[in-house]
């Protein structure tokens, strides 16, 4: 096969650039890898002397980060679950049931969008606060319940299910419930993955909403956890490092996991 010289620049370029997205992730990897001060020398090394997992067993058992990563864990998850379950529901619902005034309110769905989410953040920690939902788990995953990007991505996705399907199911004496759960939802495999995986990932990043709603250290995700020992541990770059692999890598190796579903669910959903 003979190669064109504007497919050679094209993927010299995309490698070069590649290589530049990486590098501080890999970086990153191998300072926490490295002995206390190594780090802050100049130039700084790009690979530890004498590697070790130190910097990981103090997070641990000095500092006790693995409460936080629990936390982190199960906030995450329990957004994702729930998240799910309200977006796939209303999805399927303004994509494929009719009721009064479904695309007017859908419209007034889409034009929330341009809304910023820290507008949002006050009146709902007050409306939270007289719920005696403040410092609760369940305060935190208030803001993950529902979001109109996932509604839309839902039902854009949903729009594409041939309505004679539908009314052949329902022909044959089947419920609302059981074509939603035994015909909808598998077709709707590749926006789910999408779905999770974006929600996922934005829970277990998140850092405003946990640091405001949640007060107590033992309720606190990693990210919250993470920024309040950097307050104490500025200088230790190498610790700093450790704990952010701890919050990079799980998101990482979920993404790379499912990212042949997310891709494609994220295509056909989005540009139907």
């Amino acid at each position: 096969m003979r190669l064109r010289p504007g497919h050679v620049l094209v993927n010299g370029a995309l490698a070069v650039l590649s290589a530049a997205t990486l590098f501080p992730l890999a970086w990153m990897l191998m300072a926490s890898l490295m002995a206390p001060g190594e780090a802050s020398q100049f130039p700084p090394p790009l690979w530890p002397k004498s590697p070790s997992l130190a910097n990981y067993r103090q997070l641990f058992e000095a500092h006790g980060i693995a409460r936080q990563a629990a936390n982190s864990l199960a906030v995450a998850v329990a957004a994702t679950l729930l998240s799910l379950a309200f977006n796939l529901s209303a999805g399927y619902a303004f994509a494929k049931l009719p009721f009064a005034g479904r695309e007017r309110l859908f419209r007034a769905l889409l034009g929330a969008l341009v809304i910023p989410g820290q507008v949002a953040m006050m009146p709902l920690f007050l409306l939270l606060k007289q719920m005696g939902l403040v410092n609760t788990y369940a305060g935190a995953l208030v803001p993950w319940l529902a979001s109109v990007f996932g509604i839309f991505l839902v039902r854009q996705y949903a729009q594409g299910i041939p309505d004679d399907l539908l009314e052949a199911a329902r022909i044959d004496g089947a419920g609302e419930w059981r074509i939603f759960t035994a015909i909808v939802l598998p077709l709707l495999k590749p926006i789910i993955v999408t779905l999770a995986v974006l929600v996922f990932l934005g829970s277990w990043n998140d850092f405003m909403w946990p640091l405001i709603v949640l007060t107590d250290r033992d309720l606190q995700t990693l990210p919250v956890a993470l920024a309040g020992l950097s307050r104490e541990h500025v200088q230790d770059t190498e610790l700093m490092m450790a704990g952010s692999v701890l919050t990079v890598a799980p998101v990482l190796i979920l993404f790379l996991v499912l990212q042949r579903h997310y891709m494609k669910g994220l295509l056909m959903g989005s540009v139907k």
